[in-house]
């Protein structure tokens, strides 16, 4: 065994038991001797323990910690430690600018215990309401995340989203005549980028080679045939395909879609494809309607493009309001009249709906049943001060272990709506999740299940659920189901939209804003419920007020019949 493993072994020893508050002198003992070891210039490996004892900083009783890694291959005392820590804990402490101090902080104040919750929370500003944190750290921490989860190569669309347009502003600078458009994954407007894919249709593509290779649009640049390719600053890879412009709107198709999807109307095709002028022209021969890209997903449209059926998708105008929203009430940034005053004055938005935190979420402060009361006199008032605009009373009522809401009936009754969320004891089994939530989906007070999985992307997979009995459910109990527009969640995951759909499901593409800011999320969210191929007039939230006023009054009036 060589030194360097030993000494992380011992190194991550150290910041266990700091984390677990263990003797200061002791977590210094063993945090010296791994820096030691690791500095040696001879290999400790067939060491006897009297001769370990010898080695400076070592000592002792370290070395008997160190025959027992050599024999063992572990440490009993670690080990205790390690099974009292979740493992996203531990993998928190090897993130750049937080030590073991203020990952106790974040886990045992914040109820964070992971990597993905972490960076959630830093985009919510939360971290700077913790003892020892301030925007400056929160910032670096943040930073430091999206790097550790760039380095997999996957990225959220949210992420690139504006260095993608940069990108494409510059092609379009170089060649102004050209043919050009994203393609690929951006183009249909993945949750998950991978690889930005532009097609470029120019008279002379030895000109565009020759550009691109010359250019500092691009690092590591290489060329393939009619392919150049290289990376963007922060290492998202990109595929840039030159074609002639007669050939270009089949390259276009053909790299838009997936491969089944592809496949699946060019089997549809009799005649050859040769050059087409445009793309619907591709479709039209496979007697199909054109396909807007976010659907060129798999075969699932297919059928409704072959019978003219294909959805009018939705639009960020189609919506008249904002639902599930936080406010300093709980762990927002703004105000409820500052989230109010931006949805009216800058968005103009008819309505919004608070739902702050309930009383079990103490790690966002949540409400507790006076608060509620206290929080439903302001909403009273600032409805009678705001001029053509409306605030929902509402709240994101975590859903207890055994699927029960946290408020007894009578506060639950003084809600226009209700979100009902799980954030607590996420490690379920499918049968366990589902049971739970559809304990919830069953209480006549729950309007909307908001995030439905819980999961954070590239993160945090969900908890797993049985898709289909959750959204019978909802059917069965007229629960509206949330799509979470924060670009982390995006749940519920669009492949389902068309399930909950043709079940009669109403959804509603809820920003999760804490801030003013976080309502621009919106347009994440219609981008995920537009691959879901859904259609305003099955969203809660493009209601008119007049019309989601009446559909939560019939809800209540449903409860007290």
């Amino acid at each position: 065994m060589e030194n360097k493993p030993i000494a992380r072994t011992l190194r991550l020893f150290s910041q266990l038991m700091e984390l677990h508050e263990v003797n200061p002198f002791k977590i210094k003992s063993v945090a010296n001797a791994a820096f030691k070891v690791d500095k040696l210039p001879f290999p400790i490996a067939g060491k006897t323990l009297a001769e370990l004892e010898k080695v400076d900083g070592v000592g002792k009783s370290i070395a008997g910690k160190i025959i027992e890694l050599f024999e063992k291959g572990t440490i009993a005392e670690m080990d205790e430690l390690l099974a009292n820590t979740p493992a996203g804990v531990v993998e928190m402490m090897g993130i750049k600018g937080i030590g073991p101090k203020k990952v106790a902080i974040i886990w045992r104040e914040l109820g964070i215990e992971n990597t993905g919750e972490l960076f959630y929370a830093c985009n919510e500003n939360r971290l700077i309401e913790a003892k020892g944190f301030g925007l400056k750290t929160q910032e670096e921490i943040r930073k430091a995340i999206e790097f550790r989860m760039a380095s997999n190569g996957k990225f959220l669309f949210a992420q690139v989203e504006k260095e993608a347009n940069e990108l494409m502003d510059e092609v379009k600078s170089i060649f102004p005549d050209a043919l050009k458009h994203f393609a690929g994954e951006f183009r249909r407007l993945s949750e998950i980028i991978t690889e930005i894919v532009i097609v470029v249709g120019s008279v002379d593509h030895e000109l565009a080679y020759n550009t691109f290779m010359q250019s500092n649009i691009l690092n590591n640049v290489t060329r393939n045939e009619n392919h150049v390719s290289g990376e963007l600053q922060n290492g998202l890879l990109v595929d840039i395909i030159c074609v002639d412009k007669a050939d270009y709107f089949k390259e276009l198709f053909l790299n838009t879609g997936t491969d089944e999807h592809v496949q699946a109307v060019l089997e549809r095709i009799n005649t050859p494809l040769d050059q087409p002028e445009t793309e619907e022209l591709i479709y039209q021969k496979a007697g199909l309607a054109w396909m807007q890209p976010e659907l060129r997903e798999g075969t699932t449209f297919l059928d409704k493009a072959e019978k003219n059926q294909l959805p009018t998708l939705i639009i960020t105008h189609d919506l008249k309001g904002s639902l599930h929203n936080h406010s300093t009430w709980s762990d927002g940034v703004n105000t409820v009249e500052e989230m109010a005053l931006y949805c009216r004055d800058n968005l103009k938005l008819e309505y919004l709906g608070m739902c702050d935190h309930s009383k079990s979420a103490f790690y966002a402060k949540g409400l507790s049943i006076e608060r509620v009361l206290q929080q439903q006199e302001e909403i009273d008032h600032l409805n009678k001060k705001l001029d053509g605009f409306h605030i929902f009373k509402g709240i994101e009522s975590d859903i207890l272990y055994d699927g029960s809401l946290d408020y007894p009936d009578e506060i639950l009754q003084k809600f226009d709506f209700i979100v009902a969320s799980v954030h607590s004891i996420l490690k379920m089994d499918e049968e366990k999740a589902t049971s739970r939530l559809i304990t919830a989906i069953e209480n006549p007070y729950t309007t909307i299940l908001g995030h439905p999985t819980g999961r954070l992307l590239l993160s945090r997979g969900g908890y797993p659920i049985n898709y289909k009995k959750v959204i019978d459910a909802c059917a069965a109990n007229n629960v509206v189901i949330e799509i979470n527009a924060n670009p982390l969640r995006l749940d519920l995951d669009w492949r389902w939209h068309q399930y909950a759909l043709e079940k009669g499901v109403w959804l509603s593409i809820n920003p999760d804003a804490h801030r003013v800011e976080g309502f621009l999320d919106m347009h994440y969210g219609v981008l995920a419920a537009r691959k879901g191929g859904l259609y305003k007039e099955m969203c809660l939230n493009a209601l008119s007020l007049q019309e989601i006023t009446k559909v939560f009054e019939k809800k209540r009036s449903a409860v007290k019949a």
